[in-house]
C-alpha cells in the first residue's frame, strides 16, 4: 500500500503543477477560437482515444491493486498465470494480450485527433504529452521489435512500463484540453 500511497502523491503533485500552469497560461496566452468541421470531427477521434488509454492504464491499475509481487512484475505484461486464477487474473489475460495492439491504435487515434484538432505549440502541456505519446510509442515499439538488442529492450521495459507516465499523458492532456476548450 506504501506504493499506492506514493502515486496518490505524485497524482496530486503533477495536478496541482498543471493547475499553476493552467492559470499562469489562461492570464498570458491570448484566447483562441478555431471551431471547424475537422474539429469537430477530430473532438470524437479523442473521445475514442480518451477510452482507449483508460483500457490500457486499466489493467495496469488493476495489477498494481490486485495482483502480488514486485512492482516492476506487476506492471510488464505476463500471459502466463497459474492453474488456479483469480478473477483478477482471467481479466488480466485478455488485457495482456491486447496491450500492444490497443496501444498502437491509442497513438494512431490520439495522432489522428492532435492533426484534426490543431496543434497547439504554445500550451506547453501540450508539448509535454506530445513528447510523452511519442516516449511510450518508441520504447513500445523497442519491446516488441525482433531486432532491438538485449540491452535496449531491457532499458525499454523500464521505461515504458511506467504508470507515472500515463498519469502525466492523462492529467497534462485533461489540464491542457480546459486551455484549448
Amino acid at each position: 500500500m506504501k506504493s499506492f500511497n506514493g502515486i496518490i502523491l505524485y497524482t496530486l503533485s503533477v495536478f496541482g503543477l498543471s493547475i499553476v500552469y493552467f492559470l499562469y497560461a489562461r492570464n498570458t496566452l491570448p484566447p483562441q477560437e478555431s471551431e471547424t468541421f475537422l474539429s469537430e470531427i477530430g473532438e470524437s477521434f479523442g473521445e475514442i482515444a480518451l477510452w482507449l488509454l483508460l483500457f490500457i492504464y486499466a489493467r495496469t491499475l488493476l495489477k498494481l491493486l490486485f495482483v502480488k509481487g514486485a512492482l516492476q512484475d506487476r506492471i510488464l505484461p505476463n500471459v502466463v498465470y497459474e492453474p488456479t486464477q483469480s478473477l483478477v487474473q482471467k481479466i488480466l489475460i485478455p488485457l495482456d494480450r491486447t496491450h500492444v495492439y490497443v496501444g498502437v491504435a491509442t497513438l494512431a487515434v490520439t495522432f489522428l485527433h492532435i492533426a484534426m484538432v490543431g496543434f497547439h505549440f504554445e500550451i506547453v502541456l501540450f508539448q509535454v504529452v506530445m513528447i510523452l505519446l511519442i516516449w511510450q510509442g518508441v520504447f513500445g515499439f523497442f519491446l516488441r521489435w525482433k531486432f532491438s538488442p538485449k540491452q535496449l529492450k531491457k532499458f525499454s521495459y523500464l521505461v515504458h512500463a511506467q504508470f507515472l507516465t500515463g498519469i502525466m499523458i492523462g492529467i497534462f492532456a485533461y489540464v491542457g484540453h480546459w486551455l484549448v476548450d
